[in-house]
Formats: C-alpha cells, structure tokens, sequence
C-alpha cells in the first residue's frame, strides 16, 4: 500500500487482548489513520522479567490476533535494533524502510504525561502526528495535569482521540491465568488457545 499512514502501537503484548485490538481497529478508523501497525517491543536482555513470553511467541501472538483484519499489522522491526528501544529511532528507521509512508505514533494519556522525558522528544513532534487516548482512571489515581502536559495537549501535532477503552491489562490477565481462572473471553479466541496449548502464564 504506497503513500500509506500507518499508526504506530508500541508495546509488549503480553499478551495482546481484546482491549488491544478494539483500540487498534479503532485508530485504524480514525480519518487521518489507513492502517495499524501493532509495534512488538522486544525483551530488554539485561533485564530479568519471568513473565514476559518471548519475543517471538509475543509476535505469534499478535500475528494469530489479527490475521484476518487487513487494517492492522505486526512489527518485529525493534527485534534487529540495539538495546535499549528509543522510539525515536524506531521511527527513524521506519521512515528510512517505507519512504511511501507516513507514521504517526499512537499513545496512552498516561505516556504523555512523560513524553517530555523520552529521548528526543522534540524531534518526535517535529516530524510526526501524535494520537493519544484516553486512560481509564480509578477514584484514587486522577493524577493532576501538569503544565507541562497541558503544553504538550495544545500542541499542534498532538490530537486526542475518544476512543473506547476497556479496564483491562495484559498483567491482570497473567494473574487469572496463574491462579486458574477463565480468561477466554478477554483474550482473541486464536491467542487464547495459543496460550492454553503453550501452557503460558502458568
């Protein structure tokens, strides 16, 4: 598909829920979006994490979840890139593989409010739109919004985006199935039976 603007979904996926992909196939509906890439990220080798499958059964995973949806995507492009991931580098390289593309980075409100952290975060807005929706707050969480989130929300390339959200997490997930409950229904049908037969998160 050439002259494309694909949505860019960073994260672990561990594993990729339904809550994933109806924000996904969301995005990918937006007006300004064709296409969904969900942006596998890989395992830190330096760091110790037992729960966290890998990389490549993460990105099975994705690939079972949405393999009949022809607007959304996996990408293992950070598998290849040096440790540690900057997402800024990651759409350096992507924009470098798929001139014909436009890439705008997809994020949780809860990320913005630590954008102006991430490693050359100015360059980020310079070249690309960002989409960002809404968390799911509990009573005790709301934080405060800083000045420095309220700047990034006006800022020209950043657009919220009312999308529906699902109280649900991938570590939640790892927990019921640890403890022997029924996730069936929160997970994909091809990924819950991937991971039942894998005996994951066991």
């Amino acid at each position: 598909m050439a002259n494309t603007n694909i949505g860019l979904f960073f994260g672990t996926f561990n594993p990729i829920h339904v809550g994933h992909l109806i924000l996904g196939n969301f995005m990918a509906q937006v007006p300004q979006i064709d296409q969904v890439w969900f942006v596998v990220t890989p395992r830190n080798p330096f760091k110790s994490k037992d729960t966290l499958l890998a990389d490549v059964h993460r990105l099975a995973l994705v690939r079972e979840a949405i393999e009949d949806n022809p607007r959304l995507e996996a990408s293992n492009i950070e598998f290849d890139m040096p440790q540690p991931n900057y997402t800024v580098k990651t759409l350096a390289v992507l924009s470098e593989k798929y001139p014909d593309k436009n890439f705008t980075l997809i994020m949780g409100e809860d990320n913005l409010r630590g954008f102006h952290k991430w490693k050359n975060y100015e360059v980020i807005l310079e070249n690309y739109d960002v989409l960002v929706y809404p968390r799911v707050y509990t009573e005790n969480e709301i934080p405060v919004v800083s000045e420095k989130e309220k700047e990034l929300l006006n800022h020209p390339k950043v657009q919220l985006v009312d999308a529906p959200l699902m109280k649900v997490s991938s570590s939640t997930i790892r927990t019921m199935i640890a403890q022997g409950k029924d996730v069936q229904y929160i997970l994909p049908h091809k990924v819950y039976t991937y991971v039942n037969e894998m005996n994951f998160y066991k």
